[in-house]
């Protein structure tokens, strides 16, 4: 019992730290292209070129995010230990 514990809190650990990563892509993210949207506005706003940084980039975010916040967890036994973690810790 005690070896599957100290599985699952590894599996949760891992989790957690996709969860962070993400956040801080996704500050990445927002800090990066609303810097390329100034210096398209303020330079040539003829062809907004800036999209593709965004286009790019966003596509590997929602990857990004779908791997650590959705994943297989709905229906999955990780998912119902977890909830079952957290309210023993309550």
């Amino acid at each position: 019992m005690q070896n599957l514990e100290t599985e699952k809190d590894k599996e949760l650990w891992r989790l957690a730290k996709k969860r962070a990563a993400f956040k801080w892509t996704f500050i990445s993210y927002i800090l990066v292209n609303s810097f390329l949207v100034g210096v398209w506005y303020f330079t040539d706003t003829e062809y907004f070129w800036p999209k593709w940084c965004m286009l790019g980039w966003g596509i590997g975010l929602l990857i990004q995010f779908l791997e650590a916040y959705s994943g297989n967890t709905f229906f999955s036994a990780e998912s119902e230990y977890q909830k079952l973690k957290q309210n023993q810790n309550q």
